[in-house]
Protein backbone atom coordinates (compact mmCIF):
# COMPACT_ATOMS: atom_id res chain seq x y z
CA UNK A 1 0.00 0.00 0.00
CA UNK A 2 2.69 1.92 0.67
CA UNK A 3 4.86 1.60 -2.48
CA UNK A 4 0.89 2.16 -4.45
CA UNK A 5 1.17 5.52 -2.51
CA UNK A 6 4.57 6.71 -3.02
CA UNK A 7 3.80 5.53 -7.19
CA UNK A 8 0.58 7.79 -7.43
CA UNK A 9 2.42 10.56 -5.79
CA UNK A 10 5.14 10.27 -8.16
CA UNK A 11 2.66 10.34 -10.81
CA UNK A 12 0.99 13.21 -9.72
CA UNK A 13 4.01 14.96 -9.42
CA UNK A 14 5.24 14.37 -12.86
CA UNK A 15 2.37 15.08 -13.99
CA UNK A 16 2.32 18.53 -12.34
CA UNK A 17 5.91 19.06 -13.85
CA UNK A 18 4.75 18.42 -17.51
CA UNK A 19 1.56 21.13 -17.23
CA UNK A 20 3.81 23.66 -15.33
CA UNK A 21 6.67 23.35 -18.05
CA UNK A 22 4.69 25.88 -20.10
CA UNK A 23 5.60 29.14 -19.43
CA UNK A 24 2.15 29.66 -19.41
CA UNK A 25 -0.51 31.66 -16.57
CA UNK A 26 -4.32 30.85 -16.40
CA UNK A 27 -6.43 33.56 -16.50
CA UNK A 28 -7.88 32.36 -12.71
CA UNK A 29 -4.08 32.27 -11.60
CA UNK A 30 -3.15 36.26 -12.82
CA UNK A 31 -6.97 36.77 -11.62
CA UNK A 32 -5.56 35.87 -7.91
CA UNK A 33 -2.43 37.98 -8.42
CA UNK A 34 -3.74 40.99 -10.32
CA UNK A 35 -2.45 43.27 -7.24
CA UNK A 36 1.01 41.57 -6.89
CA UNK A 37 3.47 44.19 -7.05
CA UNK A 38 6.22 41.61 -8.71
CA UNK A 39 3.58 40.84 -11.53
CA UNK A 40 3.92 43.10 -14.58
CA UNK A 41 1.06 42.72 -17.38
CA UNK A 42 1.59 43.91 -20.76
CA UNK A 43 -0.35 44.26 -23.68
CA UNK A 44 1.39 43.54 -26.96
CA UNK A 45 -1.17 44.10 -29.49
CA UNK A 46 -1.32 47.51 -31.88
CA UNK A 47 -4.51 49.48 -30.99
CA UNK A 48 -6.46 47.92 -28.32
CA UNK A 49 -9.06 49.90 -26.46
CA UNK A 50 -10.04 47.59 -23.66
CA UNK A 51 -7.10 46.08 -21.28
CA UNK A 52 -6.74 44.23 -18.43
CA UNK A 53 -7.18 46.36 -15.19
CA UNK A 54 -3.42 47.62 -14.85
CA UNK A 55 -1.53 46.53 -18.05
CA UNK A 56 0.48 48.24 -19.73
CA UNK A 57 -0.30 48.94 -23.70
CA UNK A 58 2.88 48.22 -25.07
CA UNK A 59 2.52 46.60 -28.97
CA UNK A 60 5.30 44.42 -29.54
CA UNK A 61 6.02 47.33 -32.73
CA UNK A 62 7.27 49.59 -29.90
CA UNK A 63 10.67 46.99 -30.04
CA UNK A 64 10.81 46.84 -33.56
CA UNK A 65 12.26 48.17 -36.28
CA UNK A 66 11.25 48.10 -40.47
CA UNK A 67 15.09 48.96 -41.40
CA UNK A 68 16.58 47.30 -43.43
CA UNK A 69 12.91 44.91 -43.83
CA UNK A 70 9.95 45.22 -42.37
CA UNK A 71 9.58 43.90 -38.06
CA UNK A 72 13.23 43.29 -37.32
CA UNK A 73 14.10 43.87 -33.22
CA UNK A 74 15.38 46.71 -32.57
CA UNK A 75 19.04 46.81 -30.85
CA UNK A 76 19.23 45.42 -27.30
CA UNK A 77 20.30 48.34 -25.96
CA UNK A 78 17.40 50.37 -27.73
CA UNK A 79 14.64 47.58 -26.32
CA UNK A 80 15.77 47.82 -22.95
CA UNK A 81 15.63 51.87 -22.84
CA UNK A 82 11.87 51.28 -24.52
CA UNK A 83 11.11 48.63 -21.80
CA UNK A 84 12.44 50.78 -18.99
CA UNK A 85 10.74 53.91 -19.99
CA UNK A 86 6.84 51.95 -20.18
CA UNK A 87 7.52 50.42 -16.50
CA UNK A 88 8.87 47.20 -17.36
CA UNK A 89 11.18 46.13 -15.34
CA UNK A 90 13.41 42.85 -16.10
CA UNK A 91 13.80 41.79 -12.71
CA UNK A 92 9.68 40.97 -12.50
CA UNK A 93 7.78 38.47 -13.84
CA UNK A 94 6.37 39.66 -16.44
CA UNK A 95 2.96 38.68 -18.08
CA UNK A 96 2.40 39.37 -21.80
CA UNK A 97 -1.07 39.07 -23.66
CA UNK A 98 -3.15 40.08 -26.90
CA UNK A 99 -6.24 40.33 -28.51
CA UNK A 100 -6.27 36.76 -28.67
CA UNK A 101 -4.50 35.90 -31.55
CA UNK A 102 -1.37 34.39 -29.52
CA UNK A 103 0.98 35.70 -32.24
CA UNK A 104 1.92 39.02 -30.74
CA UNK A 105 1.93 37.73 -27.37
CA UNK A 106 4.63 35.19 -28.65
CA UNK A 107 6.79 37.36 -30.35
CA UNK A 108 6.64 39.72 -26.94
CA UNK A 109 7.92 36.56 -25.35
CA UNK A 110 10.38 35.45 -27.15
CA UNK A 111 12.24 38.71 -27.38
CA UNK A 112 11.82 39.73 -24.21
CA UNK A 113 13.66 35.85 -23.58
CA UNK A 114 16.38 37.21 -26.09
CA UNK A 115 16.77 40.15 -24.00
CA UNK A 116 17.54 37.69 -20.88
CA UNK A 117 14.23 38.22 -19.21
CA UNK A 118 14.31 35.57 -16.33
CA UNK A 119 10.52 35.67 -15.50
CA UNK A 120 8.30 35.77 -18.58
CA UNK A 121 5.00 34.57 -19.26
CA UNK A 122 2.71 34.42 -21.68
CA UNK A 123 -1.34 34.62 -20.40
CA UNK A 124 -3.38 31.33 -21.91
CA UNK A 125 -6.09 32.60 -23.84
CA UNK A 126 -5.01 35.97 -23.70
CA UNK A 127 -7.85 38.63 -23.62
CA UNK A 128 -10.62 36.30 -24.77
CA UNK A 129 -9.50 33.82 -21.81
CA UNK A 130 -9.60 36.82 -19.64
CA UNK A 131 -12.93 38.07 -20.31
CA UNK A 132 -14.13 34.69 -19.97
CA UNK A 133 -13.82 34.63 -16.44
CA UNK A 134 -15.11 37.97 -16.28
CA UNK A 135 -11.69 39.62 -14.99
CA UNK A 136 -11.61 43.21 -14.52
CA UNK A 137 -10.81 45.52 -17.38
CA UNK A 138 -10.31 49.28 -18.30
CA UNK A 139 -7.69 51.75 -19.70
CA UNK A 140 -4.31 51.26 -19.59
CA UNK A 141 -1.83 52.30 -17.33
CA UNK A 142 1.16 54.12 -17.79
CA UNK A 143 3.57 52.01 -16.28
CA UNK A 144 6.18 54.11 -14.23
CA UNK A 145 9.53 54.60 -14.97
CA UNK A 146 11.84 51.17 -14.74
CA UNK A 147 14.81 49.92 -14.91
CA UNK A 148 15.56 46.50 -17.87
CA UNK A 149 18.66 44.87 -17.81
CA UNK A 150 19.24 43.06 -21.00
CA UNK A 151 21.66 40.00 -20.99
CA UNK A 152 21.14 39.15 -24.40
CA UNK A 153 20.99 35.20 -24.88
CA UNK A 154 22.26 34.67 -28.16
CA UNK A 155 21.35 31.39 -28.69
CA UNK A 156 17.74 32.79 -28.73
CA UNK A 157 18.56 34.22 -31.91
CA UNK A 158 19.28 32.80 -35.48
CA UNK A 159 21.16 34.65 -38.48
CA UNK A 160 20.76 34.52 -42.10
CA UNK A 161 24.04 33.20 -42.61
CA UNK A 162 22.80 29.94 -39.49
CA UNK A 163 19.65 29.09 -41.92
CA UNK A 164 22.11 29.35 -44.41
CA UNK A 165 23.82 26.53 -42.89
CA UNK A 166 20.71 24.56 -41.65
CA UNK A 167 19.10 23.76 -44.93
CA UNK A 168 19.82 20.46 -45.54
CA UNK A 169 21.43 19.59 -42.72
CA UNK A 170 20.35 16.77 -40.34
CA UNK A 171 21.29 18.47 -37.58
CA UNK A 172 18.86 21.34 -37.94
CA UNK A 173 15.27 21.34 -38.73
CA UNK A 174 13.80 24.92 -40.10
CA UNK A 175 10.06 25.36 -38.97
CA UNK A 176 7.77 27.54 -41.35
CA UNK A 177 5.13 28.76 -38.77
CA UNK A 178 2.88 30.10 -41.89
CA UNK A 179 0.00 29.26 -43.04
CA UNK A 180 -0.22 26.19 -45.98
CA UNK A 181 -1.05 28.54 -49.05
CA UNK A 182 1.62 30.86 -47.98
CA UNK A 183 4.61 28.13 -47.20
CA UNK A 184 3.18 26.42 -50.72
CA UNK A 185 3.99 29.77 -52.35
CA UNK A 186 -0.10 29.83 -53.53
CA UNK A 187 -1.63 32.42 -51.18
CA UNK A 188 -2.31 36.08 -52.63
CA UNK A 189 1.06 38.18 -51.32
CA UNK A 190 3.44 40.80 -52.24
CA UNK A 191 6.29 39.16 -51.92
CA UNK A 192 8.79 38.91 -54.95
CA UNK A 193 9.43 35.20 -54.27
CA UNK A 194 6.88 33.41 -52.76
CA UNK A 195 7.10 29.80 -51.17
CA UNK A 196 9.35 28.94 -48.33
CA UNK A 197 13.32 28.59 -46.96
CA UNK A 198 14.42 24.96 -48.67
CA UNK A 199 13.80 21.92 -46.44
CA UNK A 200 11.36 23.85 -43.82
CA UNK A 201 8.66 22.11 -42.27
CA UNK A 202 5.38 23.79 -42.09
CA UNK A 203 3.67 23.74 -38.61
CA UNK A 204 0.68 26.26 -38.78
CA UNK A 205 1.05 28.51 -35.64
CA UNK A 206 -2.91 29.00 -35.55
CA UNK A 207 -2.66 24.51 -34.83
CA UNK A 208 -0.80 25.22 -31.15
CA UNK A 209 -4.05 26.37 -29.74
CA UNK A 210 -8.07 24.93 -28.98
CA UNK A 211 -10.94 26.97 -30.02
CA UNK A 212 -10.95 28.68 -26.91
CA UNK A 213 -7.52 29.85 -27.83
CA UNK A 214 -5.98 28.14 -24.95
CA UNK A 215 -2.40 26.19 -25.94
CA UNK A 216 -2.74 22.87 -26.37
CA UNK A 217 -1.75 19.85 -23.99
CA UNK A 218 1.99 18.70 -24.03
CA UNK A 219 1.23 15.39 -25.31
CA UNK A 220 -0.99 16.71 -27.90
CA UNK A 221 2.04 19.50 -28.89
CA UNK A 222 4.95 17.09 -28.83
CA UNK A 223 2.74 14.51 -31.18
CA UNK A 224 2.52 17.54 -33.42
CA UNK A 225 5.86 18.33 -33.70
CA UNK A 226 7.16 14.96 -33.96
CA UNK A 227 5.30 13.88 -36.53
CA UNK A 228 7.07 16.79 -38.56
CA UNK A 229 10.45 15.38 -37.56
CA UNK A 230 11.05 18.36 -34.84
CA UNK A 231 13.18 16.32 -32.95
CA UNK A 232 14.92 17.31 -29.70
CA UNK A 233 18.23 15.95 -30.88
CA UNK A 234 18.05 19.07 -33.70
CA UNK A 235 18.24 22.56 -33.34
CA UNK A 236 15.24 23.97 -34.28
CA UNK A 237 14.90 27.47 -35.86
CA UNK A 238 11.31 28.64 -36.52
CA UNK A 239 10.25 31.95 -38.76
CA UNK A 240 7.34 33.02 -40.51
CA UNK A 241 7.31 36.27 -42.95
CA UNK A 242 8.11 38.70 -40.16
CA UNK A 243 8.61 36.20 -37.36
CA UNK A 244 6.01 37.64 -35.33
CA UNK A 245 3.77 33.80 -35.44
CA UNK A 246 7.26 32.64 -35.12
CA UNK A 247 7.13 33.02 -31.29
CA UNK A 248 4.54 30.67 -30.15
CA UNK A 249 5.75 27.87 -31.70
CA UNK A 250 9.25 28.82 -30.24
CA UNK A 251 7.26 29.26 -26.41
CA UNK A 252 5.63 25.56 -27.17
CA UNK A 253 9.03 23.65 -28.25
CA UNK A 254 10.69 25.00 -25.14
CA UNK A 255 7.89 24.34 -22.98
CA UNK A 256 8.50 20.86 -24.12
CA UNK A 257 12.25 20.81 -23.01
CA UNK A 258 13.18 21.51 -26.40
CA UNK A 259 17.23 22.23 -25.85
CA UNK A 260 17.56 24.34 -29.26
CA UNK A 261 15.46 26.42 -30.31
CA UNK A 262 15.84 29.44 -32.02
CA UNK A 263 14.10 32.40 -34.40
CA UNK A 264 14.97 33.90 -37.67
CA UNK A 265 14.32 37.23 -36.94
CA UNK A 266 14.94 38.36 -40.29
CA UNK A 267 12.51 35.52 -41.56
CA UNK A 268 11.12 34.58 -45.14
CA UNK A 269 11.31 38.73 -45.63
CA UNK A 270 14.62 39.02 -45.61
CA UNK A 271 15.15 35.43 -47.01
CA UNK A 272 13.38 35.92 -49.67
CA UNK A 273 14.66 39.49 -51.05
CA UNK A 274 18.07 37.77 -50.91
CA UNK A 275 18.87 36.93 -54.78
CA UNK A 276 21.14 34.11 -54.10
CA UNK A 277 19.33 32.37 -51.61
CA UNK A 278 16.98 29.44 -53.28
CA UNK A 279 13.38 29.10 -52.10
CA UNK A 280 10.98 26.34 -52.59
Amino acid sequence: MKMNKLFLLGLVLLVASAVSAQDLISANELKQNLKNPDYIIVNAAANQKVFIRGAIDLPHTTLCTDEPVRNLIKSPADMAAELGNNGVASDKTIIVYDEGSTKYAGRMYWMLKYLGAPNVKMLDGNIKGWKAIRGPIGGATKGKQATFTAKVDANQLATMDEVKKAVGNSSYVIVDAREPGEYAGTAETELARPGHIPSAVNVNYETLVDAKGLLKSNDALASMFESKGITKDKTAIVYCETSVRAGVVYLALKGLGYPKVKVYDGAYLEWQSTASNKVD
